[in-house]
């Protein structure tokens, strides 16, 4: 029975591994997604015929999972996919936790012989980053709903109290792996994970929560994966680890105390807007377009408008792409994903390193919605708290348009140099509604 788990465990390791190899192209993305929920199935029926006594745990467990894991996925709008990835890692890195702490207190009567060595480590680590993701999931999650201020916090001596806080706590978790018998410690320590993971996330803006969310996965995953240590089981490991990593890359300490000098408005500078007739007379003129998506496209649902937009302007032999920013939206993917739901053909989808080199070819570059991904103070302004970071080269297209309801600044709360440029028309309104009214008065552009 002991082998059979085993081949299962491994067969779902290898799903597990595929599904994120499919997922990095959106033309096997599908398909990836699919491998991973085979694995998962594949993982639950392993754990039911090596724990047979516990069905009835296992199967209620499932079947309240399910109860609620469905509504959400159809109930929950595209715009807000990244609050609800990060309730799922809170979810996950509690589940992760407690399971921790229940080992812990479960073996305390035999703990001179089952709580020694590497066990007691890998609980160590599972708990502490299980109860600091919790806790900076949930953090984060408020911040990208707008439910705790999307400004950093930051305070005097904030990064002195935030490492002498982690070094308690880790302080802690050494005691309590070389004592595991002083039970009164165990909460303390608990308790100060719990509270770090909220000191994590204080200090990191809005614009920053989408490594912050992968940041978190990582966490998550590693901690996943310490609990298969602590509990001998190697699918958790395996499926840790690759969760785990994907995020490694990411610093863990690479926002703390940077304070961002945003305005909150915008500085009283002269722009210039046009009408819909007028864009939908330059967009028709022009051989070549690029569109960049943007958070505001996604909360005006105009992914499907957008896509009439790219069908008009390719029957009248405009060649249109989408530049697709790593982050543009509210976490990593979210734009892909929200154009593959118009069935916009993968192959205009084009990333940010493949699509720069080929503004400054293009007629017309279209923005919708973004706004901190196009800003060129990322580039230039030494004193900007986004400069250093990748944007698209939307400056350097022959003609820029941009829809926006205002000239309000973006999720970064700075100002967008771009739109202040003499090649650049604002178009001012609820996007859906903006490239409807473009879509009407093409045909009236091709008349005249």
């Amino acid at each position: 029975m002991g082998s059979l788990v085993n081949y299962i465990y491994i067969l779902s390791g290898a799903l597990f591994v595929l599904s994120l190899k499919w997922m990095n192209s959106p033309v096997t993305a599908r398909r990836g997604v699919f491998a991973g929920e085979a694995g998962m199935l594949m993982a639950i029926a392993g754990t039911l015929i090596g724990h047979h006594a516990n069905w009835e745990w296992i199967l209620a467990a499932l079947f309240i999972g399910t109860a609620v894991g469905v509504p959400i996925a159809y109930i929950m709008p595209m715009t807000a996919v990244p609050q609800r990835t990060a309730m799922s890692h809170a979810c996950g890195a509690l589940a992760a936790a407690l399971v921790g702490t229940a080992e812990y207190y479960q073996r305390q009567p035999h703990a001179d012989t089952e709580l020694v060595g590497f066990t007691m480590v890998a609980l160590v680590i599972e708990t502490l980053l299980g109860f600091l993701t919790f806790t900076g999931s949930l953090m984060a999650m408020g911040k990208l709903q707008e439910i705790l201020p999307s400004r950093p916090l930051v305070y005097k001596n904030q990064n002195a109290i935030n490492f002498v806080l982690f070094a308690i706590a880790i302080g802690l978790g050494v005691r309590v792996i070389l004592v595991p018998t002083d039970t009164w410690i165990f909460p303390i320590f608990a308790g100060l994970s719990l509270v770090f993971g909220v000191l994590l996330i204080l200090p990191i803006g809005g614009a920053d929560m989408p490594p912050v969310i992968a940041l978190l996965n990582s966490y998550a995953g590693l901690s996943a994966c310490a609990m298969g240590f602590a509990l001998d089981n190697k699918l958790l490991v395996i499926a840790g680890a690759l969760d785990g990593s994907s995020g490694l890359i990411l610093l863990l300490f690479g926002a703390f105390g940077q304070i961002q000098t945003a305005k909150g408005k915008t500085e009283q500078r002269p722009y210039r807007s046009a009408s819909a007739e007028e864009a939908a007379s330059i967009l028709e003129a022009a051989s070549s377009v690029i569109i960049v998506p943007g958070y505001g496209l996604a909360v005006a649902q105009a992914q499907h408008k957008i896509r009439d937009l790219f069908d008009s302007l390719g029957k009248r032999g405009v060649d249109v792409k989408f530049a697709i920013h790593p982050v543009a939206g509210r976490m990593p993917g979210h734009m892909n994903v929200l154009l593959a739901e118009a069935d916009i053909p993968y192959d205009r989808l084009i990333e940010m390193d493949d699509i720069n080199g080929e503004f400054p070819q293009c007629d017309v570059a279209l923005v919708i919605g973004a706004n901190d991904v196009t800003n060129p103070a990322a580039r230039t302004d030494k004193s900007s708290p986004i400069f250093g970071m990748p944007i698209l080269d939307v400056d350097k297209a022959h003609t820029v348009m941009v829809i926006k309801r205002s000239m309000n600044p973006g999720f970064a709360g700075i100002d967008n140099d771009l739109y202040y440029m003499d090649k650049t028309l604002m178009l001012f309104g609820d996007a859906k509604a903006f490239v409807s009214e473009i879509l009407k008065e093409l045909p009236a552009a091709v008349r005249a």
